[in-house]
């Protein structure tokens, strides 16, 4: 299954990252020009940080990486709401980073599950394996059946984990109990619920995040 990207919908309710205002692979223009520029070495690591990212009425959504949420503000899809302290720089320009920011049109965001991914599994299960709970980078994991294909598992939200590679070699072709393993927690649907908590536990890191997170 491939990754899927930060998501949002279309005018027709579809899941779609242009809707956002996300660079696609191969996508070309000023904007995704503009956006290249703004990233140096140094400052990879900051362009991966989470930013909040509201509705047109301040209803959180989604989270994105600050890469991304400068790409919408240089659109003109979002604007910022909150400010990091640090600023990244391009050939001629400095640029805040922001930590908050808000779409400028509203977006209807269906209330149903995300889609069936790779990324969105490793995101439920905050990238922790579900045997030996420990946390991996996304490069040293997998997704583990709890049942297994040969015993007619299915690929879905209830029957996929997280897993490193060492305990999915521990489990081989059985089931956890059969190999002696316990799951961390029951696997279960990616919802909007499921989104609004890793949102509320990523905003403990960022105080600029809790005034739109906690009512």
């Amino acid at each position: 299954m491939g990754a899927n990207r930060h998501m949002s919908v279309d005018s027709r309710g579809r899941y779609t990252p242009e809707a956002m205002g996300e660079a696609t692979p191969g996508s070309e223009g000023p904007a995704g020009s503009r956006s290249h520029n703004l990233i140096s070495p140094r400052r990879a690591s900051l362009m991966q940080e989470p930013v909040l990212v509201l509705n047109a009425t301040y209803e959180p959504i989604n989270v994105t990486a600050v890469r991304r949420a400068m790409v919408l503000m240089l659109k003109g899809v979002a604007q910022a709401e909150e400010m990091h302290n640090a600023e990244v720089h391009s050939a001629a320009h400095a640029h805040k980073v922001p930590s908050v920011i808000r779409l400028l049109a509203y977006r209807h965001i269906p209330q149903q599950s995300r889609a069936l991914s790779r990324k969105n599994i490793l995101l439920r299960d905050r990238n922790t394996c579900q045997f030996c709970v420990r946390v991996f980078p996304s490069s040293e994991l997998t997704l583990d059946h709890v049942v297994p294909r040969s015993r007619g598992g299915r690929s879905t939200w209830e029957n996929l984990v997280a897993c490193c590679y060492r305990c999915n070699n521990n489990k081989g072709d059985r089931t956890p109990e059969e190999a002696g393993l316990k799951l961390a927690r029951k696997p279960r649907p990616f919802t909007l619920h499921t989104s609004r908590q890793l949102m509320r536990l990523i905003g403990h890191r960022d105080e600029r995040w809790r005034k739109y997170l906690f009512y």
